[in-house]
């Protein structure tokens, strides 16, 4: 991850105190407005953003400008209960909002990428539950998934094609359903995972977000969601293993991350700054007094 006090000297660099005033109407211009919203959040207190690379900034104004017009894709991951299906969520609501605002209709499609985890459900019967099956089986690296499924799929929706996704049950069946969901294609396509990052997928995303959390926080989740889904006495070793894993699969890709969120923020803070970014494009495309 590049240093983002670098970020700030090559911005105060190429850009002018004029941007400041002046109408959004050219690519520096916004690059330098998400500069001021990414760097303010960065350095305000219990902020959402832990780091960010500067060449997001550069992408996210050729999105936001128009200059590349084909949907963008976002992956979002980080280790279990780390928060990220929640962010998910959050940002998922906050655009739909903002496209309710005016009138956009379908802007966001999300592909949960542990609806693609392989079907393993006659084992866990013949194992006599999901508790005893999950002793012997490993939920925590990406062989557990169907990756390349989910790379396909996206790049489909990218290319405008609608896609059937599959549907696998986390009640403890593991049962999975395949071809269940009809997904439409929209300007941005959206997946979190545990593996989203990982090397079978992620190239598929056009910005990469890594959700960070204390180790003890995390702890505290992962055995209340243990809990609710009845893995009983194998929690602890299940933990153990899933931190394990984490630390040859997960954690790494908060390297290649363009943005490293805090899985600890409060909920209302995510929005907020989402809404900050967001603003761009109501001014850019929707203000009467936008110059385009």
């Amino acid at each position: 991850m590049t240093d983002t006090l670098s970020a700030d000297i090559s911005l105060k660099t190429n850009f002018n105190n004029k941007y400041v005033s002046s109408p959004i109407s050219n690519l520096n211009n916004i690059e330098f407005q998400l500069f001021q919203i990414f760097e303010e959040e960065l350095n305000s207190e219990n902020s959402v953003l832990l780091s960010y690379s500067p060449d997001v900034i550069k992408r996210l104004a050729k999105f936001i400008s128009g200059e590349v017009t084909r949907p963008a894709s976002i992956g979002i991951a980080g280790e279990t209960a780390s928060g990220k299906s929640t962010i998910t969520f959050d940002i998922i609501e906050t655009i739909e909002l903002f496209a309710d605002v005016f009138n956009l209709g379908r802007v966001i499609t999300r592909v949960n990428s542990d609806d693609y985890y392989y079907d393993r459900s006659e084992e866990v019967k013949k194992a006599g539950g999901m508790a005893e099956f999950a002793k012997h089986y490993d939920f925590d690296v990406p062989d557990a998934l169907e990756l390349n499924l989910m790379h396909k799929h996206i790049k489909e929706l990218l290319s405008g094609k609608s896609v059937m996704l599959p549907k696998y049950d986390m009640s403890g069946t593991t049962i999975r359903w395949d071809n269940h969901t009809l997904a439409m294609p929209s300007k941005v396509i959206i997946s979190e995972g545990l593996f989203t990052l990982t090397d079978d997928v992620k190239e598929a995303f056009d910005f990469k977000i890594y959700v960070d959390i204390n180790s003890d926080v995390q702890k505290e989740r992962f055995f209340i969601r243990a809990n609710e889904r009845g893995l009983g006495d194998g929690a602890g070793a299940l933990y153990e293993n899933a931190s394990n894993k984490a630390e040859i699969y997960i954690r790494p890709c908060r390297n290649i991350a363009d943005i490293v969120l805090s899985g600890e923020a409060d909920r209302a803070d995510y929005k907020i700054f989402l809404n900050k970014i967001l603003s761009i494009v109501e001014h850019l495309h929707f203000s009467k007094q936008a110059v385009i």
